[in-house]
């Protein structure tokens, strides 16, 4: 029934929720838009890596803000409670992929130097056309990521704004593609350290405050364990049908939790946007440090995720089930989210009273709740105050926009630098390069809006998806690229091809339901996966497929195959005791040894491939 929790305490200072909303996020945005202003930018290595001189405890703030996404602070917990014990897939999923990306993946890339992935595969791989594909990988890759975040974005203004969800989309993305017009990567770096500590005081502040609430423990974790709370709602569950909530593979097989949780991480290991960010830093052995940061800050949201996804299922089941639908439809909270079509509340069998059969969203269920408003609802489900469910409201904008911020950098960086660049036109002036640089953020924006406004799922789902095409595409060949010297241009070309479409026709037919509104979806599974899962087989067939032809075809020049050796070193790049290097060979002089942070190796890399043997000019 409808309990004392559902009444709103009296608004601070006279106000109520949606003006709390409004000023807290208007706040926000001017913080955004006034760090753009200070930080504009002028030069190239400003746009693209803020000039690599960011520390790596900033850093790390802004690669936790750039990962946690609106999928994170808007619908993992949503996941967790749809899903049961079966969420926490994702839970290990994207933090078990920072400790492959901190351990196989950014030091070394950052030791090499150089803008982007596409950069590292051109000329790692020795090839216009291995830079070319890693280029448009980048592109399917952060377009799908960033179709997740306008969602969020979409939904955070239409239910705290009463913006239209297509307006308050397109608006986001104007103010993101400002952003990046504006300050280029290191105005983006330092919004999004910004927009870190809006998202986590919002988060940790709204779950400490339902725990207390709730358990009378202001320590979240220490109240699942000593509480009753679980108890109670694992009877809540039985009592409406709804299944064994802590019980596992409930609503994914083994198999399923598998491949989600590999593809997960190996994706998170071979995300652009989040890779880029480890070349702002000065030195691989900051990249380091800043991944252990970013861990760090990840996991206080990642801690507090599935404690959240309980207190809200609880709180949700408790309130609607068996409550008359009159009295129901009449609580605030109730009235605001049904106005916004993702909470709906229907009496099927016309007695007046609401009957959960099922679940939050199950057929008989006479209460259909949308997975990404679990958060953003949570904190008036649970009566807090209207500055707090304003705060989570910025919360939820500040992560959508972090992760979009950083979106845009990638795409812009793949098609300006890598493609115009370093592949049409090699002798652009700078301020070419930016203009191109700027026009195309202009550009995504206006294809990442149409992407938010028609989303493929909802956005735990999308953003899955997105690192599964990141884990089939372009984590193998970086990861070959790094430890295996025999690994060739040919070899990386065709596995990233047969990996990136193998995986995107799949997801297409899998989710064509969503895609091209067809009744049921093409291929519901392969395999006995479904959608999130599929880049694991992409990621399989694009390690045998490079590895296969690289065997068969001819070996990466000596020069090359030494720049492998020398990025696994175990030295870093910071400017200290060195001696300079010579064609990419680094040798140390009584200190931390430097490559002029991080430049040599790519430039050694350049200078292998001005001649080398067995290179195809035209590639």
């Amino acid at each position: 029934m409808v309990g004392p929790s559902t009444a709103l305490v009296p608004a601070q200072l006279g106000l109520g929720i949606d003006t709390w909303s409004l000023i807290l996020i208007t706040l926000s945005i001017v913080l955004y838009f006034g760090i753009a202003v200070v930080m504009h930018v002028g030069d190239t290595d400003d746009f693209y890596v803020a000039g690599r001189t960011i520390p790596a405890w900033a850093n790390g703030t802004a690669v936790a803000a750039d990962w946690m996404s609106a999928a994170s602070f808007i619908s993992l917990a949503g996941l967790v409670s749809f899903l049961g014990y079966d969420g926490t897939v994702y839970l290990m999923g994207w933090t078990g992929g920072y400790v492959v990306l901190a351990l196989l993946i950014a030091p070394y890339l950052r030791k090499y130097g150089e803008y982007t992935i596409p950069d590292f595969i051109g000329d790692r791989y020795y090839s216009n056309t291995a830079r070319g594909v890693a280029a448009l990988a980048t592109l399917f890759v952060s377009l799908t990521y960033i179709a997740g975040q306008m969602r969020g974005v979409g939904i955070v203004l239409s239910r705290f704004l009463g913006v239209d969800i297509n307006l308050g989309i397109i608006v986001a993305l104007g103010l993101v593609a400002l952003i990046g017009v504006l300050g280029g990567m290191k105005a983006i770096t330092w919004t999004q350290a910004a927009q870190y500590f809006i998202l986590i005081f919002a988060f940790v502040l709204v779950t400490v405050a339902i725990s207390l609430n709730l358990t009378g423990n202001p320590f979240p974790q220490g109240a699942l364990v000593t509480s009753d709370i679980a108890e109670r709602l694992g009877q809540l569950q039985a009592d409406i049908g709804a299944g064994e909530y802590f019980l596992p593979f409930q609503e994914y097989s083994q198999i399923q939790v598998f491949a989600i949780a590999m593809t997960l991480m190996l994706g998170t290991a071979g995300l652009p946007h989040v890779i880029m960010r480890f070349y702002t830093v000065p030195s691989a052995s900051d990249a380091r440090r800043s991944a252990g940061f970013a861990l760090l800050f990840i996991s206080i949201l990642y801690l507090c995720a599935p404690v959240l996804a309980v207190f809200a299922k609880f709180n949700l089941i408790s309130t609607l089930n068996g409550a008359s639908v009159a009295e129901a439809q009449a609580i605030p909270w109730v009235s605001r989210w049904s106005e916004t079509g993702l909470l709906t509340i229907q009496d099927l069998n016309n007695d007046g009273v609401i009957q959960m059969a099922g679940g939050l969203g199950a057929a008989g269920s006479e209460v259909v709740v949308d997975a990404d408003i679990i958060v953003l609802s949570t904190p008036e489900v649970a009566g807090l105050a209207p500055i707090v469910i304003g705060l989570v409201a910025a919360g939820g904008l500040a992560a959508a926009l972090s992760t979009a911020d950083g979106l845009l950098i990638a795409m812009s960086s793949a098609v300006s630098h890598d493609i115009y660049y370093k592949i049409f036109n090699p002798e652009a002036s700078e301020r070419q390069r930016l203009l191109i640089a700027r026009v195309v953020v202009i550009v995504a924006a206006a294809v990442a809006a149409y992407l938010g406004i028609n989303p493929p799922g909802f956005v735990g789902e999308v953003v899955a998806i997105a690192f599964g095409l990141a884990a089939a595409s372009l984590f193998p060949v970086i990861l070959l690229g790094i430890f295996d010297p025999r690994m060739n241009r040919e070899g990386a070309i065709t596995g990233i091809l047969v990996g990136l479409v193998f995986t995107l026709v799949m997801v297409v037919l899998m989710t064509s339901d969503s895609i091209f509104g067809t009744a049921d979806p093409i291929l519901p599974t392969f395999l006995g996966l479904e959608a999130q899962g599929i880049g694991l087989v992409g990621t399989i067939l694009n390690f045998v497929v490079a590895f296969a032809v690289s065997r068969v075809t001819p070996p990466p020049p000596e020069e090359i195959q030494n720049l492998v050796e020398d990025i696994r070193l175990p030295q870093g790049s910071r400017t200290g005791s060195e001696t300079a290097t010579d064609g990419g060979e680094v040798q140390a002089d009584g200190g931390e040894v430097r490559t002029d942070g991080g430049a040599d190796l790519a430039t050694a890399a350049r200078d292998a491939r001005t001649d080398p043997p067995n290179r195809d000019e035209t590639n």
